[in-house]
């Protein structure tokens, strides 16, 4: 997570509060003194040598005292104590009405243009940011990729959607290749593993800790750790795929599983048969959108299972910097929203993911970055609905 955003988080600063709450306190506590209760005088009409009798002290009022305002939900009250960190739907934030920064701080003035563009931003990316790190599930999950179309940004998307997830999350993230061919995603991943997908399906039934499996992975400095191939392999069978998904599931939360683009061969149907969720890659192109819709219409003439991946797929459309026609992109929206396609996220065009070399999430522009924690936490908040409701 970018060092900026960490420190915006809400909780972050609730707690800085309650810690110097807490040193303010036994500072306080240190210095009080003690007094000793006073003794009331003997009036004139008292009798030297009796005691002198003294009015009773009126009755203190009830400590009680009537609400000032509409009683709070035990969530808007953990809102206010915690500064709307204990859950996303909590993330709140409040338009400033006076600039913080500069003269006009000084002067007291409203925010400038760029500082109100800058708190929105913050404010999105904290919304995304609670909505992905705070998501849980009662087993890990599987988040497919896929389009027939070639060249859409299926392989350049697994590693940096995961990779956005997992900076954030602090690990727990598997990126893997279930291409029925071996694909790009060892070259586009960080790093130069000596073992890959071919030895780790040859080995599947031979691990039993994650020390082992790790050594079939190349970690990113993201925190996801990515399972490619080295050198050649055989060609990946369904039940390939369904046994390595269940052996990474064992040691990881989260797969992100990066297909090729022949969607009848068995490392494709293997992968749909254990996926949760489908991502489709697509371009401001014809054949991009065409060709994403025919996987939407195969899978709707599948399983119940396959249906409901068609019935709940996300779009991400990337941009490699060809000249567009806003009119071409209009019409690729429009056949997604027909084909039933849920979300529809776009993604700038980034220079570092253009130079097809080895794929950093630091190096991402800011607005990539947004852009792709934005779609992570689209993608994170149907799992949450998914896969509660799956049996």
């Amino acid at each position: 997570m970018n060092d900026d955003h960490a420190d915006e988080v809400p909780a972050f600063r609730a707690a800085n509060r309650a810690q110097d709450y807490g040193e303010r306190s036994h500072e306080e506590d240190a210095n009080v003194v003690p007094t000793r209760p006073s003794r009331e005088r003997p009036t004139d009409s008292g009798t030297a040598g009796q005691p002198t009798r003294t009015e009773a002290p009126p009755t203190p009022p009830s400590a009680t005292r009537e609400p000032t305002s509409q009683p709070r939900t035990h969530d808007e009250s953990l809102t206010v104590l915690f500064g709307g960190a204990i859950s996303g739907s909590l993330t709140t934030s409040t338009t400033p009405t006076r600039s913080a920064k500069g003269l006009r701080g000084l002067l007291r003035l409203a925010p400038s243009p760029a500082e109100l563009a800058e708190h929105e931003h913050k404010a999105r990316w904290l919304a995304n940011e609670t909505i992905i790190r705070q998501a849980t599930w009662t087993r890990h999950v599987r988040i497919l990729l896929a389009n027939k179309k070639g060249g859409t940004g299926k392989t350049p998307l697994s590693i940096l959607l995961g990779g956005v997830i997992a900076a954030i999350k602090g690990g727990s993230v598997a990126v893997w290749e279930v291409s029925d061919d071996p694909g790009a995603l060892n070259f586009r991943a960080e790093g130069n593993p000596s073992l890959g997908l071919g030895e780790l399906v040859r080995d599947v039934d031979t691990i039993t800790s994650a020390g082992q499996l790790a050594g079939y992975g190349v970690p990113q400095t993201s925190f996801a750790t990515v399972f490619g191939t080295v050198g050649s392999r055989a060609a990946l069978a369904g039940e390939d795929v369904v046994k390595v998904s269940d052996k990474i599931g064992e040691f990881y939360g989260i797969e992100v599983m990066d297909s090729g683009n022949v969607p009848t061969s068995p490392a494709f149907q293997g992968a749909v048969s254990v996926a949760d969720i489908l991502v489709i890659p697509v371009m401001n192109s014809g054949d991009s959108v065409l060709q994403a819709i025919e996987v939407l219409e195969e899978l709707r003439n599948g399983s119940e299972h396959a249906r409901a991946l068609a019935a709940n797929a996300i779009a991400v459309r990337l941009k490699d910097g060809r000249p567009e026609s806003p009119a071409v992109a209009e019409e690729v929206a429009r056949l997604l929203h027909d084909a039933g396609v849920t979300q529809l996220h776009e993604v700038p065009y980034d220079a570092h993911i253009a130079e097809r070399g080895q794929l950093t999430v630091g190096k991402l522009t800011p607005a990539t970055r947004d852009a792709l924690a934005a779609a992570a936490a689209g993608v994170v908040r149907s799992l949450q609905t998914i896969v509660s409701t799956a049996r």
